[in-house]
């Protein structure tokens, strides 16, 4: 599929329609979370700062140039656009950005935890494990520095002590990628919660280990003891 760019009337449209969606799917609360995508090849349409995705507008979105600075806009732009416009630098294809703060993914995030591949759908999807990138202030260039440097060629990661960014070719795309990373989230939760319960004794952990690194394991007992 090739990278999708709307006109910007429709790309402001798609943003409030993908903010729905992402109520609706309980993949953030409130104003939190952002989404922009690309309009041609120099500049993005993006969310405004500090606005609930209920009561968003097409004249609302704002429109910045690939180096952040707004082009077009009543509004100020989301205060991560660093991380939005650091992604569609390192990645051309990309043509939408998605910023999350799921509960599962958010969960692991605030453990400093990845994202194992444990279901087919994140390995088709996103490109398999998907890592936490280190902690850094919202609104940084080192926030958006160490993103791009977790990403390392997939289509998600998880942000410190913060939430989840997904891209895709396109709004729809970068939706099921978070989606997706959501699922597989809870997914490894819930599994080891199930096996501690059915089998507390150390057995467990051979089956486990078959999945998890380590490390990753003793993380997931910690959240589970939250």
């Amino acid at each position: 599929m090739e990278t999708q760019l709307f006109a910007k009337e429709s790309a402001c449209a798609a943003i409030v329609e993908t903010g729905h969606a992402l109520i609706e799917k309980k993949l953030v609360a409130g104003s939190w979370g952002n989404i922009s995508c690309r309009i041609d090849a120099q500049n993005v349409a993006i969310t405004p700062s500090g606005h609930g995705y209920e009561t968003l507008t097409p004249e609302d979105v704002v429109i910045i140039n690939r180096e952040g600075d707004v082009v077009e806009g009543k509004r100020i732009p989301s205060s991560e656009l660093k991380v939005h416009t650091a992604i569609y630098n390192a990645y051309p294809e990309a043509g939408a950005v998605i910023h999350t703060h799921s509960i599962y993914a958010s969960a692991l995030a605030a453990m400093h935890q990845g994202v194992p591949a444990i279901i087919e759908d994140i390995v088709q999807i996103i490109g398999g494990r998907v890592e936490c990138a280190q902690y850094a202030l919202c609104g940084t260039q080192e926030l958006a520095e160490n993103t791009v440097r977790a990403l390392n060629g997939k289509k998600a990661v998880l942000l410190a002590n913060h939430g989840a960014v997904c891209w895709g070719k396109n709004l729809a795309e970068a939706l099921l990628a978070a989606e997706i990373l959501e699922k597989a989230a809870q997914i490894a939760v819930q599994m080891v919660q199930e096996y501690l319960e059915e089998t507390p004794d150390s057995s467990v952990k051979n089956v486990i280990f078959n999945v998890f690194k380590n490390e990753d394991l003793q993380i997931y007992e910690r959240i589970l003891r939250l």
